[in-house]
């Protein structure tokens, strides 16, 4: 038996057949849709690599069945830059090398992006507390906090010139 789900990816609607109701949301981004930007860690929700934002809200990917975010909005990393443009969190990134090997980088990024939208950025403690869930092997966890730390900043002033 072949489920269909809709999901909004990155602003593009997509219908996915779904022979299997048990895959995850990570596997259907990465193997249906044809997304690798989303990493598979662990694939047990404990390194946070797999990380995007459904309906506006960060999860773990790997932990989520497609099937029960059918209609759902999905951010992936691929859908944060516009075009050449990228996002600030992925430009606070690269200038504060908040990276060393990269493969957690997606994940690190949607799950700033994530914090900042929470409101959970006002300072360096709490956003090591609200990025505890993404592991970074190359402990690059300074540059990272420094990163969102910057982006926030950034973010909160292009909301105030354009209020």
């Amino acid at each position: 038996m072949t489920l269909s789900i809709s999901l909004t990816v990155n602003g593009e609607r997509r219908d996915v057949p779904l022979e299997d109701p048990r895959a995850t949301l990570l596997d259907v981004l990465r193997d249906r849709v044809g997304l690798t930007g989303t990493k598979k860690g662990c694939d047990r929700g404990q390194c946070g690599a797999c990380t995007v934002l459904v309906d506006g809200r960060r999860i773990n990917a790997c932990l989520a069945l497609a099937v029960s975010h059918d209609g759902a909005e999905v951010t992936t990393i691929e859908g944060l830059a516009q075009g050449d443009d990228l996002h600030p969190v992925q430009a606070a990134f690269v200038e504060c090398d908040g990276f060393q090997c990269g493969y957690c980088t997606p994940g690190q990024i949607m799950s700033a992006v994530g914090l900042i939208a929470e409101g959970g950025a006002d300072d360096a403690e709490r956003i090591r507390e609200g990025m505890s869930g993404n592991i970074c092997r190359c402990a690059a966890y300074p540059g990272i906090t420094a990163a969102v730390q910057d982006a926030q900043r950034r973010m909160a002033d292009e909301k105030r010139k354009s209020a």
